[in-house]
């Protein structure tokens, strides 16, 4: 027997999942959802899907409760004899936390890629990882989607002119410069020195930035602190506008405040992670159609490397 996708979602990312499946063409699977006094999460299928395939929809930002959803979901498809168990990670949490940077430092990454495949997961489905190489933290297939395709006709439909893309760390070089070959611009390289987590101290830039306008890349923001610093240092050295897209709007702390007063044109990001409040200088694109898409060529067993641009 032919298995059939089902899909079902976690609360954190709901309208998302909601977006996934109508672009898929299907509605969303019935879970319910149960929170002890205590706090204690429990969830469980209101639906039969024996023999199906079952993607899970959730991405795992903070607090770790969306961790933990996820991995109960899992668990329970297991235990239910679902056939195959995708995770769908939009956002996935403690990428950051990818190598020891330090002496006795958790590799949250690679738990969380331990966790995911002990709890049942046979395949993970994610987006812009924070480094290409957690790829390698797990022993399951992952389909590693970009937001390029998503950012790239949106930057093109702007036309700019003298356009440069500017990665805001060096470890955002190799992101800028793919951005900045597929759009023949010219790149920029930004180096900046941190006092602390989320603390910049002192920040510079490699290339022409006069009379250009520049398009910032990243993976994330997160207090917005780089970005808003970066939109400063450029228009001072007479950038005629700056602009940043990041796929995912982490956004904690005073963001929403940051970006709303920096210099910034517009911050352009996905719905990975939900908005918790508006702000008229960020812009939100989706990124469902090109999930739908690939869940059909997964269950399918078709190639999804037409999907990416870089």
């Amino acid at each position: 027997m032919e298995s059939q996708v089902k899909l079902f979602s976690g609360i954190a990312t709901e309208d998302l999942a909601k977006k996934i499946a109508a672009s898929y063409g299907q509605a969303l699977g019935k879970v319910e959802h149960y929170r002890f006094s205590d706090g204690e999460l429990q969830a469980s299928y209101e639906e039969s899907i024996r023999g199906q395939s079952v993607f899970v929809i959730q991405s795992t930002m903070p607090p770790a409760d969306n961790l933990m959803e996820m991995l109960l979901l899992i668990d329970a498809a297991k235990r239910a004899s679902a056939r195959h168990i995708v995770a769908v990670l939009p956002y996935f949490g403690y990428a950051r936390q990818d190598r020891k940077d330090k002496p006795r430092v958790a590799i949250g990454a690679k738990l969380v890629a331990d966790m995911l495949a002990v709890a049942g997961a046979t395949r993970v489905m994610t987006m812009d990882l924070h480094a290409d190489q957690i790829q390698g933290f797990f022993n399951v297939p992952v389909d590693h989607l970009y937001a390029s395709t998503i950012f790239l006709p949106y930057i093109t439909a702007l036309n700019l002119p003298h356009l440069t893309i500017a990665a805001p760390d060096m470890g955002g070089s190799k992101r800028a410069n793919g951005y900045a070959k597929h759009l023949k611009a010219e790149m920029v390289i930004c180096y900046k020195q941190r006092a602390k987590a989320n603390v910049i101290e002192s920040m510079t830039a490699i290339g022409e930035i006069e009379g250009r306008n520049i398009i910032l890349v990243d993976d994330l923001v997160d207090t917005g602190g780089t970005l808003c610093k970066a939109a400063e240092m450029m228009l001072e050295r007479g950038a005629l506008s700056v602009r940043a897209i990041c796929t995912h709007p982490v956004l904690s702390g005073k963001a929403y405040e940051n970006i709303e007063k920096s210099c910034l044109t517009e911050l352009i990001v996905t719905d990975t992670i939900p908005l918790s409040q508006d702000c008229a200088k960020i812009k939100v694109l989706s990124v469902a159609p090109l999930f739908a898409k690939v869940i059909s060529s997964v269950h399918n067993y078709e190639s999804i490397s037409s999907n990416f641009i870089l």
